[in-house]
């Protein structure tokens, strides 16, 4: 039996509004030699190692960074404006409508923020197979819910409802999520502020 093949969906589409440093977030280097990844990179990296499909839901502001490491077709740009040049609002409901939409025969979905880099290839696997047996799991270390969180193909219509800034934990809670536990404390460390980021380079 040909095992499930859900789409890896990385959410890089948020303004990063918390991260007072230089430039995006997502941009920031992780070391502290200037030519090792950046966060985005790291994710990214990890997520393809899967062999999974990967589809990455940016801004045109990040659109040139993520394709230098993604090709064009698995990339969604979300617009900033309308077509009357009024603010588009972008969160991460639409994110996610954005990237399951765009892989829409997938075997479910995995949902990755782009600001954990440090989720391992082996954790993302584990929540996918997790979907073989459970309409909705995530990843959990220690007892603590983490990242990626997934969403087998039964979820799609409901996926496909969220709207601004709405995520997808009402979901996670009326299909009594199961935790798949895994050997990975980067299922919790998201980077937020840059002194998030200086904690990690130390």
């Amino acid at each position: 039996m040909m095992k499930r093949r859900p789409a890896v969906v990385v959410l890089a589409a948020g303004r990063g509004s918390r991260f007072r440093g230089s430039g995006h977030k997502l941009e920031q280097h992780l070391g502290s030699a200037p030519g090792g990844d950046t966060m985005l990179a790291r994710t990214l990296r990890h997520a393809i190692a899967t062999q999974l499909p990967v589809v990455v839901v940016t801004t045109p502001a990040l659109a040139p960074a993520v394709h230098k490491l993604i090709a064009a077709r698995d990339v969604v740009t979300l617009p900033e404006r309308d077509a009357l040049g009024r603010p588009q609002p972008i969160g991460m409901g639409h994110s996610i409508v954005a990237g399951v939409s765009a892989t829409g025969d997938a075997d479910g979905w995995l949902i990755l923020p782009a600001d954990m880099p440090f989720v391992q290839p082996n954790t993302i696997m584990a929540v996918a197979e997790g979907l073989e047996r459970y309409p909705v799991c995530y990843a959990q270390y220690r007892g603590i819910q983490g990242h990626p969180v997934g969403f087998g193909t039964e979820l799609y219509s409901e996926l496909m409802a969220l709207q601004g800034d709405e995520g997808a934990r009402r979901i996670v809670a009326r299909y009594a999520a199961q935790p798949i536990a895994v050997d990975d404390p980067g299922v919790h460390i998201d980077v937020d502020t840059a002194e998030d980021l200086a904690r990690l380079k130390n």
